[in-house]
């Protein structure tokens, strides 16, 4: 393929993508297919002569899309979004077409320089503390990394790092393997399964700080500082909490207002995961919900949820970026800033975005999705089948039918098995419960009260099955 047979497939790949997104909501959201589908489908081996493209794109709809679950469909409600947005796409070209490996800053100045300016715009339009801005001379900043869990584990590790070193300067004869083996890092047992992993990773263990339906599901401060007074007592060594503000199962906020004292207090790193509700903290109404980001010595969440940059896009920002790469890393600012060496120019995402929508178009959409999801508890509430499980506050509204696990789980296969619409459970509280999350661009209000109205005459069929 040349430049001339580039600019027409181009062309024609656009309009593909242009009709995929703006009739996708024509197709069944979740695939009908079984695992190990699509092998029968191509052959055992590469081609050993070229094909056309011509073939290749026939195939789109042969063997791609029928294992396609739509998360850009305004029928889908599970997990929590997937941001998605032309200027996102048209970057994501440019990116791929510019193809450096930013390692360096001399791999490539703008790779590297653009994505500090980024995530200082990000900073601001967050109104952090001037702490994590770095400005041109500024200790703090941000870096780019692919998912959430990775960001949850460097800064586990530079936590880590900073714990030894910390204890090492006071007694260095310490053997450092006595160090790390007392190590304990906690965070809450809504939190993540990524962050359990993280520790698994970086080899020390990880409590689970219980919650409670009374206190919506957040780690209370007297509960940790409990902890933390046991695990000294028991000769082991707080170094690492991660907080979460949003959490998977229900959109739960931990009090870091709390806990971040006693964090700073006890010389532990606090770590805040805000996946999914760290896009909403650029609306002045929920920015609320970070008070107490001044404690923490570092802040996670991903635009590429909820703040229509394409995956994939997570952030990290630090009170201080240079001993985060430099402890970890042992390098100089500006160089290896994630566990990959590579990096791809990722923040040409965020530019296209934010200049093209600007912040108050982004915060327009937030608030669409609030309202979209405040319109969906407004339906179930008004019917007394029905109940509230958890708090909604953003994009997720987590309910349920009033009775036993069995009818609520019954009722979830319905739904996923008609694919129309598609929703995903959890567990709050021993109960079995279905979240709705506000996911699509395109999702309406039609689109809520057409996924309302499949619920209900589900449920009903569900109910009647039942012994009386």
């Amino acid at each position: 393929m040349d430049a001339t047979e580039f600019r027409r497939r181009g062309k024609e790949m656009v309009d593909l993508i242009a009709d995929y997104l703006e009739n996708i909501e024509q197709r069944p959201v979740y695939p009908d297919v079984e695992p190990g589908y699509l092998r029968s489908l191509i052959p055992e081996e590469a081609p050993e002569e070229p094909e056309t493209y011509e073939d290749v794109v026939k195939d789109i709809e042969r063997v791609i899309m029928p294992g396609v679950t739509h998360w850009h469909s305004p029928y889908f409600y599970a997990y929590f979004p997937t941001a998605n947005s032309f200027p996102a796409m048209l970057a994501d070209m440019l990116s791929g077409a510019i193809g450096c490996i930013g390692f360096s800053w001399a791999a490539s100045p703008a790779c590297t320089e653009l994505e500090t300016v980024m995530m200082d715009w990000l900073g601001k339009m967050l109104k952090l503390p001037e702490d994590f801005i770095a400005g041109t001379h500024g200790q703090g900043g941000g870096v780019i990394q692919g998912t959430a869990s990775e960001a949850t584990l460097v800064a586990l590790l530079a936590a880590r790092s900073r714990a030894v070193r910390m204890i090492l300067a006071s007694d260095p004869q310490r053997p450092e393997t006595g160090i790390t083996s007392k190590l304990v890092a906690y965070s809450s047992d809504q939190a993540h399964c990524s962050v359990e992993r993280a520790g698994m990773i970086a080899g020390v263990r990880m409590k689970k700080i219980p919650t409670e339906q009374s206190d919506k599901y957040a780690v209370q401060g007297e509960t940790l500082r409990r902890m933390i007074k046991e695990d000294k007592a028991a000769g082991l060594i707080p170094f690492y909490f991660c907080a979460t503000l949003g959490t998977t199962p229900s959109c739960a906020f931990d009090h870091i207002t709390e806990l971040g004292p006693i964090c700073n207090a006890e010389k532990i790193w606090m770590h805040i995961d805000a996946a999914y509700a760290g896009s909403s903290f650029i609306c002045p109404e929920f920015r609320p919900l970070l008070n107490g980001i001044e404690f923490a010595d570092s802040f996670n969440f991903n635009p590429h949820k909820w703040l229509l940059v394409n995956f994939d896009c997570s952030t990290i920002l630090c009170r201080n970026i240079v001993f985060l790469l430099n402890r970890l890393f042992h390098l100089t600012r500006g160089t290896h800033w994630q566990i990959p060496l590579g990096r791809r120019f990722r923040s040409l995402k965020m530019w296209f975005v934010f200049r093209m929508y600007g912040l108050k178009g982004l915060q327009d959409y937030i608030r669409k999705h609030v309202e979209l999801a405040k319109e969906f508890e407004s339906l179930v509430r008004a019917d007394q089948r029905f109940e509230i499980s958890a708090d909604v506050v953003l994009g997720l509204v987590c309910f349920r039918l009033k009775g036993s696990n069995e009818v609520n789980e019954t009722l979830l296969k319905r739904i996923n098995n008609g694919r129309k619409i598609h929703l995903v459970p959890c567990q709050l509280s021993g109960q079995f419960v279905l979240r709705f999350a506000v996911c699509a661009r395109t999702t309406e209000s039609r689109h809520i009260r057409e996924a309302w109205r499949l619920i209900t005459q589900l449920a009903e069929e569900v109910m009647q099955e039942l012994p009386h």
